[in-house]
């Protein structure tokens, strides 16, 4: 009953938020304007800037800004205890992250959708925004060069959810063009587009059949084609999930980026839909029975509220607030708000649905993730023997010892969330189908949204050494090309390629290490993220500080998401300069690109937080440079 109260709890308390805190944001605070101008309005191209419906809206900037991490975020935060992650997971979205993602949402809407970090040149100097840039350009290469890694293995982990997460691709299209062209009400392709995607979940796999004897074939040749696609080599994987995301990125939103995201979202809220009524059912009536006996096993968390010290951990504080980003805070967020749905919000008075709403819903995610780790998984996980464990030892078994691997830690939510499911009596290869295509689908998302605005920042940063004489007529710049949409996105590509077909650490290249050479600065990616999130609320601050209006709710959590990343940076440094000998007594080399590459981030941070309080007092009630007149940017905007 516990974990039920929790679940309701964290529901009633966001939406309570939403309408009192959010409300508070829109209309005293940001003080939106349905009847304002909005950049998909004013520079509507049919490919970038495209007014679009809210509920819509909501789904691309959703399922972009979740990705895996509020799964694998406080998937592995539950090893300080249950209690910390949850704090830090309700706290944080309705409080810090929330704020953030609609802040950077309304700058960037007022600012004709740059990006945050054209933004800061603005508000700022020209010093910051190319620091700035520098940041995005390095987080988001992470992403790029990491995300393949992730799907690959989730399809590996979980092979009947790939037929699903393909079949996606046709039917979003389908979506967009049937939108788009025809002006279609939402109802009717909402529909549609759910029901075939739950029926490739239910009979895309042999192993998710549920007995109906028409579809045992059609189940045969699906299995064969989806263990096929998970024989498939890392480097091939990233190699073709790279490939697609260079042609989401070019195209234009309504076809391909928007409607998958929109689809996703129907699938993924629908999901969380399932399990929350799965959680309640179990905790009702217990979990599905585990053995012959049929006596159904007692809902309750079966984790510490507090683990001060568990084996080969971190300290808590800092490295709980880079540990759950998405779900808490992200930095990552502030790059969909102001590349992608700042472009698209048709109306100022959608972005508190979009921007507050979406972030509430991901921390809600991240507390059901929670659930399932720390209670879920009580209700009957594989042991070691073969047998299966309930209650304290099946999160024992898990969570034995610190892992940040990506296998056990999603493993961990699957299985807790798949046990909700199953206590509702949905068959067991459903269940984890189900799960698997959850994860998958998010992480899709966020690489080809996260390769979109690659191509943005990259182009942002050839345009400071690319005059206009340049762009217009033959030019001997080299870097003119990367200002172009297609220059810049396979810049992109291939830059992120080149260094995830590295193999990891320690490892000899070959066909079967090829593909991981993200894990090389995954290390990086919890600190340059959350501190993205600082330099973020940085720029918000002073948009609105040069308007006069009130920043205490911005400048509180500024300052934490300035010191907890590069506090958690500095205390890892001595890690990566001299690593702990391995198991096997051997002790690995200095990584010296995550050494360079983490000095060079907090000197761009405290070369750029130098700048601001510099700039700081001068600037009061002093508004920006006004932006150029639209025949000056005509045509260079989004290309």
């Amino acid at each position: 009953m516990q974990t039920l109260l929790i679940a309701l709890g964290a529901l009633v308390g966001y939406v309570i938020a939403y309408h009192t805190y959010g409300r508070w944001l829109a209309k005293k605070v940001f003080k939106l304007d349905p009847q304002a101008t909005v950049p998909s309005v004013e520079l509507n191209d049919d490919r970038d800037f495209v007014p679009t419906n809210k509920s819509v809206l909501f789904g691309h900037h959703f399922t972009s800004i979740a990705g895996t991490g509020p799964i694998v975020g406080p998937a592995i935060a539950v090893m300080w205890g249950w209690l910390p992650a949850l704090v830090w997971v309700l706290v944080g979205s309705i409080l810090v992250g929330a704020v953030h993602d609609f802040g950077a949402l309304v700058v960037s809407m007022r600012s004709r959708g740059q990006t945050v970090g054209d933004v800061a040149g603005r508000v700022l100097n020209k010093r910051v925004r190319l620091l700035f840039l520098l940041i995005l350009f390095m987080a988001l290469t992470i992403v790029l060069a990491i995300f393949g890694l992730v799907i690959a293995a989730v399809f590996r982990q979980y092979p009947a959810s790939i037929f699903p997460c393909v079949v996606q691709i046709p039917i979003a299209i389908g979506i967009g063009f049937w939108l788009h062209r025809k002006g279609m009400n939402l109802l009717v392709p909402s529909i549609l587009a759910l029901t075939v995607m739950y029926l490739t979940v239910i009979f895309g796999d042999e192993n998710t059949l549920t007995g109906i004897a028409a579809f045992d074939r059609i189940g045969e040749y699906l299995h064969a084609f989806n263990m096929a696609l998970a024989a498939w080599p890392t480097i091939v994987w990233v190699a073709v999930l790279l490939l697609y995301s260079y042609v989401a990125s070019v195209l234009p939103v309504w076809i391909l980026l928007q409607p998958r995201d929109y689809i996703n979202s129907l699938q993924l809220i629908s999901a969380l839909g399932l399990i929350v009524i799965g959680l309640a059912v179990a905790g009702l009536t217990g979990g599905a029975p585990v053995d012959p006996s049929g006596v159904r096993p007692p809902l309750e968390i079966v984790a510490p509220a507090v683990r001060a010290n568990p084996p080969g951990a971190p300290v808590l504080i800092p490295f709980l607030f880079i540990t759950i980003a998405c779900g808490a805070c992200s930095g990552f967020h502030c790059l969909v708000s102001s590349g992608t749905s700042s472009k698209q919000i048709k109306c100022e008075t959608d972005a508190q649905f979009v921007g507050y709403g979406s972030m509430l819903t991901e921390g809600f995610l991240a507390v059901i993730v929670i659930l399932a780790c720390v209670a879920g998984l009580g209700l009957g996980i594989p042991g070691t023997d073969g047998g299966i464990l309930t209650g304290s030892a099946a999160y024992d078994l898990r969570y034995a010892e610190w892992n940040s691997k990506l296998g056990p830690l999603v493993a961990a939510f699957v299985d807790g969330s798949a046990n909700f499911l199953k206590a509702m009596n949905v068959p067991a290869g459903v269940s984890v189908a189900l799960m698997g295509v959850l994860v998958a689908s998010f992480a899709g998302t966020t690489l080809d949204t996260a390769c979109r605005l690659q191509r943005y920042v990259i182009q942002e940063l050839a345009g400071t050494f690319v005059s206009a004489n340049d762009r217009t007529g033959p030019s001997l710049n080299p870097l003119v090309w990367l200002t172009d949409k297609h220059g810049a996105t396979i810049f992109a590509v291939v830059l992120a390629t080149i260094i995830a077909a590295l193999p990891a650490p320690g490892d000899s290249w070959g066909w079967a290490t090829a593909g991981k050479g993200g894990l090389i600065l995954w290390p990086l990616f919890g600190a340059t993220n959350q501190l993205l999130a600082g330099l973020s609320f940085l720029v918000i601050s002073f948009f609105l500080w040069r308007r006069n209006v009130p920043v205490w709710f911005i400048t509180i959590p500024m300052i934490f998401m300035l010191i907890m990343p590069a506090w958690a940076m500095l205390s890892e440094l001595p890690n990566w300069l001299h690593p702990a000998p391995l198991p096997d007594g051997t002790t690995p080399a200095t990584n010296w690109v995550v050494v360079f590459v983490g000095v060079a981030t907090l000197l761009l941070e405290a070369w750029m937080i130098v700048e601001a309080a510099l700039l700081w007092p001068r600037v009061r009630g002093v508004l920006e440079e006004r932006l150029p007149p639209l025949s000056q940017v005509a045509g260079v905007v989004s290309e």
